[in-house]
């Protein structure tokens, strides 16, 4: 029998939407809060044993942060692989990052038209610490990867799976985000803990044929599959108390259960898992092959957002359901 890997694996989450048409489509009201916590931020808008997995860290009640003690901020970075502060090649011009806005709360249009959301405000921190100027372009999300190829940008910060085919034409820093796979479940039936044991004889709701599905064979062999279409159908299904469990990508089942449209009938339950051949890499900056000391430099930038807590306060400021 196999065993359930536990929440969290060392390796990695949930494959991000390759195409414009393919993206998750994101409630309105993520769109609303992620906008008003921007307007309200100071500064720039800016079960059973599985492999163990990067620690997530609590949210530190830091200034401006008193509501979200709650939330869990991951921490994707090895404090082992700090070393000497590496500064970004001086090219005489502005780092031109190019993103997609039209996928809150990770790249969205603020008020002012403006690209911004949790991974353009996390290019900016990147770019005041290298002390380089960036400006940040928002272009048709299938687009992303032509333009950096034919040099009309030099960064991309968008939601854009780290794959092998990827790496084999660009290069790019260590994941900043990740797609955990995560179980929902109704608060009032007193379910257990999602476990190989507890799920065996319940319905659990997945997407037919995604490795959510696959991944719910493979570990939790007891469990009753249930097939949906669509996640929207598979959420009602919850929501109804057709299903026990349902289980799928954490940032839409954040989404859902901490929208209006669940009318609190639902909680993530258990933790998040990371195994990267189910559900990839996560997401980092890319960049051209030849630009390997710009690479470094965003890297190395990146942890050093982690280390300050910038990344924190961009977490809280644009998650307000982690999906960790």
């Amino acid at each position: 029998m196999s065993q359930s890997p536990p929440p969290r694996s060392e390796r990695s989450t949930a494959p991000s939407p390759s195409s414009r048409g393919d993206r998750t489509a994101i409630p309105s009201w993520i769109v609303a809060g992620a906008v008003a916590a921007l307007l309200a931020a100071p500064g720039p808008a800016g079960a059973a044993a599985p492999p163990t997995a990067p620690a997530t860290a609590a949210a530190p009640a830091t200034a401006g942060a008193t509501a979200a003690p709650a939330v869990t901020v991951p921490d994707f970075w090895n404090p082992r692989s700090r070393g000497e502060r590496i500064e970004a090649p001086q090219t005489g011009r502005a780092v031109r990052f190019l993103t997609d806005d039209e996928f809150p709360p990770l790249h969205f249009a603020g008020p002012d038209g403006n690209p911004t959301g949790f991974v353009v405000e996390l290019a900016r921190a990147v770019c005041e610490k290298l002390t380089i100027t960036c400006t940040v372009q928002a272009r048709r999300f299938d687009t992303l990867l032509d333009a950096l190829d034919g040099k009309q940008g030099d960064v991309v910060a968008a939601a854009i799976p780290l794959t092998a085919s990827l790496r084999s034409r660009f290069l790019a820093t260590r994941p900043y985000f990740r797609w955990p796979a995560r179980f929902a479940a109704r608060t009032d039936k007193g379910l257990p803990v999602p476990s190989a044991a507890g799920l065996a004889g319940r319905g659990v709701g997945v997407i037919a044929g995604s490795a959510h599905a696959a991944y719910l064979k493979a570990f939790f062999p007891k469990a009753v599959p249930k097939d949906f279409t669509d996640l929207t159908a598979a959420e009602s299904a919850l929501k109804r108390g057709e299903i026990d469990y349902l289980f799928a990508d954490g940032l839409n089942l954040a989404l859902f259960v901490g929208g209006q449209d669940a009318e609190n009938c639902c909680a993530l339950t258990g933790g998040d898992y990371l195994e990267n051949r189910y559900f990839g890499e996560g997401i980092g900056l890319i960049t051209r092959q030849e630009d390997a000391a710009l690479s470094r430099a965003l890297d190395d930038a990146l942890q050093r957002v982690w280390d300050d807590g910038k990344y924190t306060e961009l977490y809280l400021r644009f998650f307000p359901v982690s999906p960790f």
